[in-house]
């Protein structure tokens, strides 16, 4: 049997600290790297009122406004996952995130929580480990902005989850352009 397309989803979070469970998931955007039009954004209501007020500060977030506005953690992790599924369709979906380890923590946490269970399955991709593998560069070059500017992206990291998101698929899609274009020329000097 065939293995299944992989369907690669950058994703995003806002969160009210450090860690889950303690602290609060409290937006996140995503979308399909090869389909940037395919988005998806929600404002969460908080489980914790716990806050690292220098989270709250970068992000503009109000904890008060998300008691009142955000959606329920079940519904909204409802919400992803069948979006998520949606535009995988039968492809295999994979959580790609710039410093992964941060978001997906979140991301999964909340779907097992809430749901018992994660669409992404028990991994993520990370974009600053992919970039630090291609560009044989140390993990202090591996920021954001050092890897837009290398690589000449032309949207930037926001705190916005939705833009941040898009900003990361560009990054992604930009080191695997790279990377194809690498091995179609490792391809054409061994022919010669």
């Amino acid at each position: 049997m065939a293995p299944k397309k992989e369907i690669f989803f950058s994703v995003d979070i806002e969160a009210s600290g450090p860690i889950p469970g303690e602290y609060s998931m409290l937006t996140l955007g995503a979308c399909v790297t090869d389909q940037m039009d395919q988005t998806f954004e929600m404002a969460i209501r908080p489980v914790s009122m716990k806050v690292d007020e220098e989270a709250l500060t970068v992000t503009g977030l109000s904890m008060e406004k998300l008691l009142s506005e955000g959606i329920d953690p079940y519904v909204a992790m409802q919400s992803l996952e069948r979006w998520v599924r949606t535009c995988a369709g039968e492809g295999a979906p994979v959580f790609v995130g710039l410093n992964a380890a941060f978001d997906w923590s979140f991301v999964n946490y909340y779907f097992h929580k809430y749901l018992g269970a994660n669409p992404f399955g028990f991994a993520a991709l990370d974009i600053k480990s992919m970039y630090m593998g291609h560009a044989n560069v140390s993990w202090a070059e591996t920021k954001a902005s050092h890897i837009a500017k290398h690589l000449g992206a032309q949207k930037s990291n926001t705190h916005n989850a939705l833009q941040d998101a898009l900003f990361q698929a560009e990054l992604f899609n930009l080191i695997r352009d790279n990377v194809n274009r690498y091995h179609a020329a490792a391809k054409i000097t061994r022919k010669d």
